[in-house]
């Protein structure tokens, strides 16, 4: 009689480093786009407006953790990167008339000559002076943002056009969530698909140990160049499809509290974890919600009174991101994707988990 292997048998380096290693894997994430695909059926316009910032700023999140968690850099401009996106997206529709299914990955091309401007100097920095590199390109940008009416609109903004492919225009969140799924399905499995590529190996050498890759024969900065290109790329397509969802963009969104909510997103999801920049971001997405719901809740009550909540209901949302990434960097360093690994372990091998 044949018998099934008892164990997690791989005979060679592909079969290690594929995406989804086992058939339930498989299906799961077949499921979970199904799942997505049918959720216009079953919820409102405010969940599925949930669902269209997840994905935008998980598709720029994993563009900052290809940078911070795979490469070892550091960047605290990421938001400006985000807003230049969104603005390029808008300028090449309304400039050169430009159809906006073209502006969107146009922008991702543009933003990424952006961060490699910036990168180059930074490539040859680490540490300390890294981050004073990027902290400088985030305010010179919104500086340029502030200043290039032409560019920006200036103070008052910019108008965007919905997303439009032929007939369909994407101009409700019902519609527009099918657009952001299908970005975000293709822009992880290009990064998925990056680590697993000899440049992506690379990536990930600099990061460990830079001293080692340089001996091996790896040049540290093009590649830590090319990682700052990377996470601006992937800046520049999430904030342009943000920016084709409000269908208006202004100077002020894109500052340096923003560029901490992203550090966060990576910090939370998982540094080094592709499916940790989605939950890193959905946790970031949700959490002020979950505060926001929690003090409608105890609206009225002796707390209310004595705490004052709804007064102060807007730095409760911020005290909040602040103290999840406290406590994730004391707790569960390693973010999300961790803990979710833990899980599938767990129920992996039940009842002998121990």
């Amino acid at each position: 009689m044949d018998l099934a292997p008892a164990g997690d048998y791989r005979s060679s380096y592909r079969e290690d480093m594929t995406i989804f290693p086992t058939r339930n894997s498989r299906l799961a994430m077949l499921l979970g786009l199904a799942l997505l695909c049918t959720a216009p059926l079953f919820l409102g316009r405010y969940e599925l407006g949930l669902l269209i910032n997840i994905g935008t700023l998980g598709i720029a999140a994993l563009g900052l953790n290809i940078l911070v968690g795979f490469t070892g850099q550091i960047s605290i401009g990421h938001a400006a990167f985000f807003g230049f996106g969104a603005f390029a997206s808008a300028w090449l529709h309304e400039r050169w008339h430009i159809p906006v299914a073209l502006c969107i990955p146009l922008a991702g091309v543009m933003t990424a000559l952006v961060g490699l401007v910036f990168g180059a100097p930074a490539g040859r920095l680490k540490g300390l002076y890294l981050a004073i590199a990027t902290l400088a390109a985030q305010f010179i940008l919104e500086d340029f943002f502030a200043r290039a009416q032409w560019f920006t609109g200036g103070v008052a903004g910019r108008i965007t056009e919905p997303f439009s492919l032929g007939g369909w225009v994407a101009d409700r969140e019902e519609s527009y969530l099918y657009v952001v799924i299908a970005y975000v399905v293709v822009m992880y499995l290009a990064a998925a698909n990056l680590m697993r590529t000899r440049d992506g190996r690379a990536l990930i050498a600099v990061r460990d140990h830079y001293l080692s890759a340089e001996v091996m024969g790896i040049n540290l900065a093009y590649y830590r160049t090319l990682s700052f290109g990377i996470a601006s790329l992937y800046a520049g397509i999430g904030g342009a499809l943000y920016a084709h969802y409000l269908l208006f963009v202004s100077v002020e969104a894109f500052n340096i509290l923003f560029s901490i909510q992203f550090l966060g997103m990576v910090i939370i999801g998982g540094l080094g974890s592709v499916m940790g920049s989605l939950m890193g971001s959905a946790f970031m997405v949700i959490l002020p919600e979950v505060v926001q719901a929690g003090a409608d809740l105890l609206s009225g009550s002796a707390i209310d009174r004595a705490l004052k909540l709804g007064a102060s209901i807007s730095f409760l949302r911020e005290m909040a991101v602040g103290a999840a990434i406290i406590l994730f960097l004391i707790f569960e360093p390693d973010g999300l994707a961790r803990r979710w690994r833990l899980i599938k372990s767990y129920w992996k091998l039940y009842p002998y988990s121990h």
